[in-house]
Parts: C-alpha cells; structure tokens; sequence
C-alpha cells in the first residue's frame, strides 16, 4: 500500500501519540489527519490537525475522509469525572466516528481496546471496551482489527501511579511464569503492530489481537 491517508483519534495520548510519530516517518502515507481536543502543536508537511468539539462531531464529517482509521482514544473515570462521561468517551464519540468514517468509505480501521473486554463484564472499564467491539464489528469495514492489550508501559510524562505499581507487580510475576496473559506491552511495539497489520493485504474481515498475537511475530 502506497499514498495512504491516516485519521487517527486520539493522536494525543500515549499509544495515539507513538502511532502518528512512526506514520509521520513512513513513506507509505502521503496524508495524516488527526482529530483532537486540544491542539498539540506538533507542525509536518504530511499533518492535517482538526481541533474540534466532540459533543458536536456531526458538524465534521465531512471532514472524516482517509484510507484507514486509527482509534486511540480514551479516558479514565477519575479524568472523565464520571462514569457517564467515560461512557461518552470511550464508546459514544468512538462508534460515532468510527461510523461516520464507515459511511464515508473508509475500509479500515484499527482499534485500540483492551484485554479483558466483555460487554457482559460486572466491571464497568471491560464492559464499556465490551460494548464497542461488538458494535464496531457490524459496521461495514472492509478490515476491522481490534487490539487488545494488557497495562500499556506509556511515556513517562503520561504515567500514572497506580500503572507504575500495576507494571512492577505483573512485571515479578511474569518472572516466574505467572499473569503471562497480563504482561505490560510498550505502547511503540503495540503502536509497530498496528501499522504492520493494518498495511497487510492480507487478514481481511474482523480479526482480535491479544498479547499473544501482538509479541509473537516479528515487526
């Protein structure tokens, strides 16, 4: 795939921010829009930034037009402030877009979601991710590829300190052979694999990566 035009949601946080750092660098795309809330002044000839409401995304879908779309985006209930508000997030404004980018004929779409994603779960985090994959799943993409990874190790600045605990404690596990299905994952080699498999001629339909999947092959 040659000239491809990139749409990636949530090019601010720290998967979003790695996955259009190595689009910035690939040949193979000719054009990258980002839709963020906030401006994050970043400037290259290939960058398309759309700083826009998302209360009102109606008012820009015309301005969702590309070859594939990369959905990063998310909350916390402690940085959305509510679980209404988390809702709106991560599942309203992301199968909103998602949607929209469907109906304007974009054929592929990557999903960043999360292991342990379950629309039946008791535990609100898995089940709203639950509920987007099984929605995202009927929208007519050519290629729909969700990811489903453990605790993400994120840039430093973007850290929290119950991730940092969280890292350390799976990371003694996992040296002794246990949680290997929880291991903590870079968000630079979940972003690698993103990009690697969504390029592929190959895997068309709906494919779900987890841990497994994403560390197995060579990038």
């Amino acid at each position: 795939m040659k000239n491809i035009h990139a749409l990636i949601l949530g090019a601010t946080g720290s998967t979003g921010q790695k996955l259009l750092d190595l689009i910035l660098k690939d040949s193979s795309y000719s054009k990258v829009s980002i839709f963020v809330r906030r401006n994050p002044s970043i400037e290259h000839e290939k960058l398309t930034t759309h700083e826009i409401d998302f209360s009102r995304l109606k008012d820009y879908k015309s301005l969702i037009d590309g070859d594939i779309l990369f959905s990063a985006f998310g909350t916390t209930l402690k940085g959305a402030g509510s679980k209404n508000q988390q809702y709106l997030v991560d599942f309203t404004y992301q199968y909103e877009f998602a949607k929209m980018a469907s109906a304007n004929g974009i054929n592929h779409y990557s999903l960043v979601s999360s292991a342990g994603a379950n629309e039946r779960s008791f535990f609100f985090y898995p089940k709203i991710k639950g509920e987007l994959e099984k929605a995202v799943k009927k929208l007519p993409f050519k290629k729909i590829q969700i990811f489903q990874p453990p605790i993400l190790i994120r840039q430093p600045e973007l850290m929290r300190n119950g991730e940092r605990i969280g890292i350390k404690v799976f990371s003694v596990f996992n040296k002794i052979g246990l949680l290997k299905s929880q291991k903590p994952l870079s968000v630079s080699l979940l972003a690698k694999k993103m990009i690697s498999e969504i390029k592929s001629e190959k895997n068309l339909g709906i494919k779900t990566y987890n841990i497994k999947d994403i560390i197995s092959s060579k990038l």
